[in-house]
């Protein structure tokens, strides 16, 4: 009996001092890393504001590829939300929303997961550094806190090992997902460009007759070649009772410091007709005939000469990246105001590229 009073007693001293101990460790944890990246600092704040882009920065699948990951609430700012489960041990089943957003400076993720503590935070902040503010600096910290419980305090204790290796982790995830995008600030495009900011449509399905060609860089030569293909298209259209179903396109196949390879391109309509036109005869000319289905686009606007076309379609593919869309197919501009305008200060041009 003694004995077991003894044990008893040692039982409680021990747990007196894990109390006692636990007491005194911090209520709560913060931990603050960063990294630089070449990308200018919209293209860094859109990538992290977008969840979309989530699983190539967050380290979540590295730990467990198998983990089942669902969005929802909006895509990118404010209620924007990743879930996630998993069976992995040390992983578990959580989720991050963000909950503040200020453009160009903040995010805030609030965290829920299954490791002790609550009112877990993390918040990306972004600053320009470098020559002329043309680098970012991208600093991301956590915090938790703990309360009066001891246990979550002593778990406290592991945060740096855990949590912190899983930030510097997931920053390097995200250096290196920024190097993949275009460094174009398309945020810029309403000041250098008076073009709005890229921004999501949608694309019906289509027919279309095309006329291909690979033309030396000089103004004169690709825009007689453009208007020879043009020409082409219209005596295929009259000679299928055909109807133009919008101006003539100009699709973007390579364009290099020698040659510039395109498709002049106009979407057509018959009546009693679908999207989809077939039995079209281009026999005897160079004309194809060309399907797209229904697709959603990046698209934005530009006033001017076509020479500035090719730094736009870099900002769009720039911001379909960090928006979380892959470009697909080629992109093409809408030749509003005709080909000859195109190649003035009067041209007038809808930019779109494909996305999924």
């Amino acid at each position: 009996m003694t004995r077991l009073i003894e044990i008893l007693i040692s039982i409680a001293i021990v747990f007196a001092l894990f109390v006692i101990v636990g007491v005194f460790l911090p209520s709560s944890r913060h931990l603050s890393e960063s990294v630089q990246s070449n990308r200018r600092l919209a293209i860094a704040f859109d990538l992290v504001n977008n969840v979309r882009r989530f699983t190539d920065w967050n380290p979540i699948l590295l730990h467990d590829p198998a983990a089942k990951i669902q969005l929802s609430g909006k895509d990118e700012g404010v209620g924007a939300k990743v879930a996630y489960e998993s069976d992995v041990r040390g992983v578990g089943n959580g989720s991050w929303e963000i909950v503040e957003s200020e453009p160009g400076q903040r995010i805030v993720y609030a965290i829920d997961t299954e490791s002790p503590g609550s009112n877990k935070r993390s918040v990306f902040t972004f600053k320009k550094v470098g020559n002329r503010g043309r680098n970012t600096e991208i600093t991301q910290t956590y915090n938790v806190e703990y309360g009066f419980n001891p246990i979550a305090r002593y778990a406290g204790l592991y945060v740096s090992t855990s949590v912190g290796e899983d930030i510097k982790l997931g920053l390097g995830r995200l250096s290196n997902a920024l190097s993949g995008v275009p460094n174009i600030d398309y945020s810029q495009l309403p000041v250098e460009y008076k073009s709005p900011v890229p921004s999501l449509g949608q694309r019906p399905a289509e027919t279309l007759l095309t006329v291909g060609a690979v033309v030396p860089i000089d103004r004169d030569k690709i825009r007689g070649q453009m208007n020879s293909n043009l020409e082409w298209i219209r005596k295929v259209i009259a000679s299928n009772g055909l109807e133009s179903a919008g101006p003539v396109r100009i699709i973007t196949n390579e364009q290099g410091s020698q040659n510039y390879s395109f498709d002049v391109a106009v979407p057509v309509k018959k009546a009693g007709a679908g999207e989809k036109i077939e039995g079209i005869n281009v026999g005897g000319t160079p004309v194809k005939v060309a399907y797209n289905d229904a697709s959603k686009v990046v698209a934005t606007t530009f006033t001017g000469d076509m020479g500035n076309l090719q730094r736009l379609r870099d900002a769009m593919r720039a911001w379909s990246l960090t928006h979380g869309y892959a470009t697909v197919d080629r992109p093409y501009e809408i030749w509003n105001a005709g080909i000859d305008a195109g190649f003035t200060e009067k041209g007038e041009f809808t930019i779109q590229w494909a996305v999924k």
